[in-house]
């Protein structure tokens, strides 16, 4: 096949730039700069039963400040995580939470992605990746690089630190080729042993050209029995209903909420939630000014009003909602038990099935939107 001369630099250019995104990601790379670290392992993931549930946990938020990674990706990036995760296992933390689009500093491989980013980010989708292009479609070329550099960094600390880890969540292809918003939970030998996919986009997700999860992951671990959805998913009462009807214990939300904060809006997520399906909860923010977009957030421990000292439904929060931040403290899921027992939720499942099927029928048809 013959290109016309104009496109043959830009076919070589783009081969180019894909050998030198494999070479900056290298797994191999990435495991030697934190083997520089000598981390020492946790021992506090021994205290956990081999079996069954535990009566207390201790968890860290880890309130994550985006920036733009423009030079030594993998390095930077790995010793950015490294950092947070040793604050929060310095604690005595089992389980690490970080928060949505913990991948996305890795979008600094581009080039000159600030300056282009001044015009917004569906221009320099333009600019990258040509006429047609959407912003998924960008992330979609840097997908290869970003996985390796995610996948490894936070699966050789997982098992390094001996501990948990949820990842937050990066903007991947997925494995049936579709570009979504995925999140990991690694154990603490480093396996990854579940990933989530966002299942409620932002209008600008959909409008970018990302597509939605269809499961609900609900695991068994030693630290209990937890669901990880993201962000938006937590607006909808749907995905914590169906998690403790699933049996969770503890739901996990990392978020990054692009908008200047407000205390009423920031109630619209997780902490209706979790009064209103008895559960536990931990939230992890993403703070910063990333290529000129503000993201706010209070991360914190969550509980039912009646389990919290303060009677606010937070057992720890973060001090501020636009600052780097680690918040550490114990669940404790006898208590959680103890005032199920207590305080029963009497699921009408009668009326759920009578009206849901229809309504969500008509929902398709057109009368709101679906995805």
């Amino acid at each position: 096949m013959k290109f016309p001369a104009a496109n043959i630099f830009q076919i070589l250019g783009f081969l180019l730039f894909k050998g030198f995104l494999k070479i900056q990601s290298r797994p191999s790379l990435v495991r030697r700069i934190l083997a520089e670290k000598h981390i020492t392992p946790s021992s506090a993931v021994d205290e956990l039963p081999e079996s069954g549930r535990p009566s207390k946990i201790r968890v860290a938020a880890v309130q994550m400040r985006l920036e733009l990674i423009k030079e030594n990706h993998a390095r930077a990036y790995a010793e950015m995580a490294y950092r947070l995760t040793k604050k929060a296992v310095e604690q005595g933390a089992q389980l690490v939470v970080f928060p949505e689009y913990s991948g996305i500093p890795l979008v600094g491989f581009i080039p000159g992605l600030e300056d282009l980013a001044r015009e917004g980010l569906d221009f320099a989708a333009k600019q990258v990746s040509g006429e047609e292009a959407k912003v998924a479609d960008v992330f979609r070329l840097l997908s290869p690089a970003v996985r390796r550099i995610y996948e490894t960094t936070f699966s050789t600390l997982a098992g390094s630190f001996r501990v948990y880890i949820i990842s937050g969540s990066a903007l991947l292809e997925d494995d049936d080729g579709v570009m979504r918003n995925i999140g990991y939970f690694f154990d603490p030998f480093g396996n990854i042993i579940a990933k989530q996919r966002k299942l409620h986009l932002m209008p600008l997700e959909v409008e970018w050209g990302f597509e939605p999860g269809r499961e609900l992951e609900v695991l068994d671990t030693r630290l209990g029995r937890i669901a990880f959805p993201i962000c938006m998913d937590a607006t909808y009462f749907e995905t914590f209903r169906i998690a403790r009807l699933r049996g969770a214990d503890i739901v996990v939300i990392p978020a990054a909420n692009n908008e200047d904060y407000l205390f009423w809006r920031a109630m619209r997520g997780i902490w209706p939630r979790v009064q209103e399906s008895r559960v536990l909860g931990i939230a992890a923010h993403a703070v910063g000014t990333f290529l000129g977009i503000p993201f706010t957030g209070r991360s914190g421990l969550l509980g039912p009003l009646e389990l919290t000292e303060s009677e606010d439904g937070y057992f720890a929060k973060a001090d501020t909602v636009d600052e780097e931040e680690v918040v550490v403290g114990d669940l404790d899921l006898d208590a959680l038990y103890r005032f199920r027992e207590e305080n029963p939720l009497y699921f009408n499942v009668r009326l759920y099935d009578k009206y849901l099927p229809s309504l969500y029928e008509k929902g398709k048809r057109g009368n709101t939107h679906t995805v």
